[in-house]
């Protein structure tokens, strides 16, 4: 398994790169970084092509994967199936960069649950709504929306469209731990 961390979206609502606001030690990034490594498994981050450099710098020691624009898909689906492309063998765990406020504890659940459990994805379920930006994509659950993709059947570059073809194990998000799944827009300085 590998885990990756999503970074590559245009950051528009933003301003600025989200991936790379400084939080009290680091940034967005490193700190998603630091919390898949906690899990004991390598880690590389998903970018766009013009963040090359700045992420070159900005997550040192932290290999780079960017997006294969001859796939004709958008969005987080464009990152995650990249990464797939690179690592065709491998499980995915991914996690958003946006999600600063994700704990490392849900990270350790989520991977029991994958190592106890068969399915194509294994992912949270906040009111019965999937959190796929947190989830693990067998490598078979990846090549399952390639074909998808190729035969073009995958009508929306939806990561939700995508799950609607997969077999799903998942665990419920508890109140007290809605806030950790907001995927940020802007922080409080």
């Amino acid at each position: 398994m590998t885990g990756i961390i999503l970074c590559g979206g245009l950051s528009s609502r933003m301003g600025s790169d989200k991936g790379l606001l400084q939080t009290d030690a680091a940034n967005w990034a490193i700190d998603a970084a630091r919390k898949l490594q906690d899990l004991g498994i390598i880690v590389k981050a998903s970018i766009n092509n013009l963040q090359q450099r700045s992420y070159a710098t900005g997550l040192p020691g932290v290999e780079l994967i960017t997006d294969n624009v001859a796939l004709e898909a958008r969005g987080p689906l464009l990152g995650l199936l990249s990464a797939h492309i690179t690592m065709p063998a491998e499980d995915l765990f991914i996690l958003a960069c946006d999600m600063p406020l994700m704990k490392t504890f849900l990270l350790k659940e989520l991977f029991a649950l994958y190592q106890k459990q068969e399915a194509d994805v294994f992912l949270f379920m906040n009111d019965n709504e999937a959190e796929p930006l947190c989830a693990i994509y067998t490598s078979a659950a990846l090549q399952k929306i390639m074909i998808l993709l190729r035969e073009g059947k995958l009508t929306k570059f939806s990561m939700k469209f995508a799950l609607d073809h997969l077999e799903l194990a998942t665990l419920p998000v508890l109140d007290e731990q809605k806030n950790t799944f907001v995927i940020a827009m802007l922080m409080p300085t």
